[in-house]
């Protein structure tokens, strides 16, 4: 049997969310130190290029709200009881100014009368002339008429603030019509009674649909389902009374025993909200509104509008997300659609969707600690991203072929990847038919009459460079770097090196050394996640101590020794292992760091310095550390260190035969070197 449902917006051809824009937002904020938890939070409430976020959606929420107040105000029925008072009196006094055979005691009484309902000159009090005229004898038809149309809008106002399109439903009612309003609002009370005491039962639900069911076009399945409409609507009503002047409250009071010119459809209502305020106690009973528009509200509109913003204001808070245990799939999408159309909620739906991709697809985990964190997967993904921007930058122009083919001249590594366009590499045939066989099973067909074999299962043999690298990357992690700047760039540039040595030289052994006040050998995962820190010092000699050891690990590979520093050395480890500080830079401190950079020389490492800054006394002090070991100096932009940091490390293995790439030409062109 097939179900059928409302088709709930977008576009249908739509391919699924992208998440490749979402997760480089998340990776740039986790490196700048948010949690990978606020980091999504704040993707999805910037929104991307083509993707509208929480804030430009609470935005709309807020100026929906704004709108309605300052449009409306809630005279509006006020307006039509006064002038459908002021078309009665005037339709009178037309009548006993024509009516000359009227007894002139008799017109004079009632001129009296009209006139003390109706002053000259003076504002009317619309309630008490309303009151006053309730036993007036009107001798115009016309008159009459207005008079008691005003009775019978009072009555449907006041039902249509409780049960929405009542107002227009009972247009030119019937008394049969007005007897069965009755009849269901001392049913509806009674079965509430009923429920409220637990006496209630599924038949007396029945029973009462069965009557009167024709009033809720809704159709509630069940008594607290009923409950629930009606007492929204009550307590917007109630809202609404709240709203007013004390001297519209005042009037709407005494006008209310005329509707329908008898006092117990008031009663009924009392009791009907007294019920609904039993039982549905949570409902906001007590908020107002300030109202200062133009356009009057009639009792049933304006409670439509008091609805409205109570949907606005849980609107507001859902798209805050700001709540424990917030997700998106909390906000009201219908709600939504009809607050500000169905396009709002095409883009929260979006909003849920990329949310639900990132938990599901392997890109966050929940950490032991309940904590989100980036996976392995997402960590790769991000450094694939940054390594394209990389490419871009070094190559000027779209794809990396450079990257990979990097390593095509050497040996094979035993890896594969998928064939692309212009792969000279060897196939891994094994590889090859095994992708075949797997998709035609999972197509159906049988493999034993023959595997046809298509682009998409075709992988190629990866090679590496004859040569290996022991690759040490010095990142300086002091107080200066975080101060100016430079600390997402410098985790940026250790990810895209990371991504591209693990991805495309897999001999080569990279290791990430962070230095401040002390250096400590980090995971990638670990250096992207590092807070700013703030103890300061730059320990290139304890830095330089762990890379070297790092080349010692490794004799028969090259040392690649790449530093990142925005500040001449102000530390040093002593014999006993104690962090030795001070500014300005200690000569003691100077010398631990030049020795320990010879030893790296000693170790046959090539050695490039990235300085970052404008600071005379570094540049001086890096260009003498540089010419010591017939090193190299850079100073790129901070826009463009990754692609320093990659160029050169790509440079060196051309340099020495390791099959590197082109990209040592492009330096020059650059002037980027020192």
């Amino acid at each position: 049997m097939s179900r059928y449902k409302r088709y709930d917006g977008g576009d249908p051809l739509a391919p699924p969310v992208d998440l490749g824009e979402a997760l480089d937002a998340i990776g740039e904020d986790v490196m700048a130190g948010y949690s990978p938890e606020r980091a999504m939070r704040e993707f999805l409430r910037r929104g991307g290029r083509d993707q509208t976020g929480l804030d430009e959606l609470a935005r709309r929420v807020a100026e929906r709200r704004r709108e309605l107040l300052s449009r409306h105000n809630l005279d509006g029925t006020m307006q039509q009881v006064r002038e459908l008072l002021d078309k009665a009196v005037l339709e009178e006094r037309k009548q006993l100014a024509r009516d000359v055979d009227m007894d002139d005691a008799d017109r004079a009484f009632r001129e009296m009368r009209l006139d003390a309902a109706s002053p000259p000159g003076g504002p009317p009090n619309t309630a008490a002339a309303v009151t006053e005229l309730s036993s007036y004898d009107w001798q115009s038809r016309d008159a009459r008429e207005a008079y008691e149309e005003i009775k019978d809008l009072l009555g449907r106002e006041m039902l249509d603030q409780r049960f929405k399109g009542m107002k227009d439903a009972l247009e030119n009612a019937t008394e049969a019509d007005r007897e069965a309003v009755r009849k269901m609002l001392s049913d509806l009370n009674e079965l509430l009674d009923k429920h409220r005491r637990g006496e209630d039962t599924p038949e007396d639900f029945a029973d009462f649909m069965a009557k009167h069911g024709d009033f809720f076009p809704e159709g509630p399945e069940n008594v607290d389902e009923l409950l629930d409409s009606l007492a929204q609507r009550a307590a917007a009503a109630q809202r609404m009374l709240n709203s007013m002047s004390p001297e519209q409250r005042q009037e709407l009071m005494e006008l209310s025993a005329q509707a329908f010119g008898s006092p117990d459809l008031m009663e009924q209502l009392a009791q009907l909200d007294a019920n609904l305020q039993s039982l549905r106690p949570g409902e906001d009973w007590g908020g107002q509104e300030s109202f200062d528009g133009q356009e009057g509200l009639g009792l049933g509109d304006g409670t439509g509008v008091l609805q409205d913003l109570a949907e606005l204001d849980q609107l507001s808070e859902q798209l805050s997300q700001s709540y424990a245990g917030s997700r998106l799939d909390d906000v009201d999408l219908d709600a939504l659609a009809r607050q500000l159309g169905e396009q709002a909620a095409v883009d929260a739906r979006t909003l849920q969707r990329i949310e639900q991709a990132l938990r599901d697809s392997g890109t966050l985990k929940r950490g032991s600690d309940g904590d989100l964190r980036l996976t392995p997967k997402a960590m790769r993904q991000l450094g694939k991203s940054l390594l394209r921007d990389v490419a871009e930058r070094l190559s000027g122009r779209q794809g990396q072929r450079e990257l990979q083919r990097a390593g095509a001249a050497g040996d094979l590594s035993g890896a594969s990847r998928p064939w692309a366009f212009g792969d000279t590499e060897p196939w891994d045939v094994p590889r090859s038919i095994t992708n075949a066989v797997i998709r035609e099973v999972g197509e159906g067909r049988d493999p034993a009459g023959g595997v046809r074999l298509t682009v998409e299962d075709i992988e190629v043999q990866e090679t590496e460079a004859r040569t290996q690298a022991a690759v040490a990357l010095l990142v300086d992690t002091s107080f200066s770097m975080a101060m100016d700047g430079r600390w997402v760039p410098m985790k940026r540039t250790a990810l895209a090196l990371h991504t591209l040595i693990k991805s495309r030289f897999r001999g080569d052994d990279l290791q990430l050394i962070g230095f401040g006040r002390h250096a400590e050998v980090m995971e990638i995962e670990q250096l992207t996640a590092l807070d700013a820190m703030w103890d300061k010092g730059t320990n290139l000699h304890h830095a330089l101590l762990l890379a070297n050891r790092h080349f010692r690990k490794h004799p028969n590979a090259q040392p690649v020794l790449l530093i990142v520093t925005d500040g001449e050395p102000t530390a040093h480890l002593e014999p006993d292992g104690e962090v030795w500080f001070s500014y300005p830079p200690h000569p003691l401190t100077i010398a631990n760091a030049v020795q320990e950079l010879d030893n790296s020389r000693r170790l046959g490492a090539q050695t490039t310095f990235f300085r970052l800054g404008e600071d005379p006394g570094l540049a001086r002090f890096i260009d003498s550390m540089a010419r010591r070991v017939e090193g190299r100096v850079v100073s790129p932009e901070l826009d463009d260190l990754g692609a320093a940091v990659v160029g050169s490390y790509l440079g060196d293995r051309g340099g020495w035969g390791g099959g590197g790439s082109s990209y040592s030409d492009f330096f020059g062109s650059r002037g980027w070197w020192a």
